[in-house]
């Protein structure tokens, strides 16, 4: 029998920064109801191309606690031509939206062109210039070309969503103001540059997310991930950065609000 999940302090609550609710087999509404019996009483519901960004944005204006983002994933960068930049770029006016993308590249799957994905990425990058909004960058084997083109391109606030990278790349994300927001996997027992990179990060550049229903956290492998879970990343980071738990849960709802005004 698995051990249940950890349990906030009574006064703290969580925010689960990226998560698809559109993906799960639970109705939104239902997972939801889940994560705010956890104390976990915002969400935000990630798009990641344009028909998923316009349900991220319905079920945000139909459920309390949710939030949306409009953008286009790097798998699908192949097909972001004019009419869906147009699209997005509407999208991202609707005050239910508070990030753009989920964005980025991902140098290991491959499911689009290097080249679509670098352009894709720079688009997005102009929209968050323009919308005033953080960037939801998904990085995967790809950090000097992903660094290299958000430097290029100014991004001026940016979220790397479930963060992988090892402790020196946590430091300079961390050295360019972006924040870092980790997942599930950062439980994993491979994962020790993980842990590592999250212990040597600012408290106030650290952000928790579940990417369900991904990423389950380890205890839970095999299973479909659920918002309410982010208290288990939480935990994970507690421990690792040797503070209360407490303390990680404030310090990353106070920094999911400055990173996504609107929240």
């Amino acid at each position: 029998m698995r051990a249940p999940n950890p349990e906030l302090p009574v006064q703290s609550t969580a925010v689960d920064t990226h998560c698809h609710l559109f993906l799960m087999d639970d109705q939104p509404a239902v997972a939801v109801e889940a994560a705010k019996a956890a104390r976990v009483e915002r969400l935000i519901c990630v798009g990641v191309d344009v028909a998923t960004s316009e349900r991220s944005i319905a079920i945000a204006s139909e459920l309390e606690g949710v939030r949306a983002s409009a953008g286009v994933h790097p798998h699908d960068a192949d097909g972001f031509d004019d009419a869906a930049a147009a699209r997005i770029e509407t999208l991202l006016k609707d005050p239910t939206v508070v990030g753009v993308g989920e964005c980025g590249l991902d140098w290991y799957r491959m499911h689009s062109e290097r080249d679509a994905q670098l352009r894709t990425l720079a688009a997005h990058i102009e929209l968050a210039r323009d919308c005033g909004k953080p960037m939801i960058v998904h990085v995967r084997d790809a950090w000097d070309d992903a660094l290299r083109v958000l430097d290029e391109g100014s991004a001026e606030r940016v979220v790397i969503h479930c963060f992988t990278g090892d402790a020196e790349i946590a430091r300079e994300c961390e050295r360019r103001g972006y924040w870092l927001s980790f997942a599930g996997n950062v439980t994993y027992p491979k994962n020790a540059h993980m842990r590592e990179a999250a212990a040597a990060v600012s408290l106030d550049r650290v952000l928790v997310e579940t990417d369900s229903p991904f990423l389950a956290p380890q205890k839970l492998r095999g299973t479909d991930n659920r918002p309410h879970n982010v208290v288990i990343t939480l935990a994970e980071l507690a421990t690792v950065r040797d503070e209360p738990l407490e303390l990680l849960a404030d310090a990353t709802v106070s920094n999911a609000e400055t990173a996504f005004a609107g929240l």
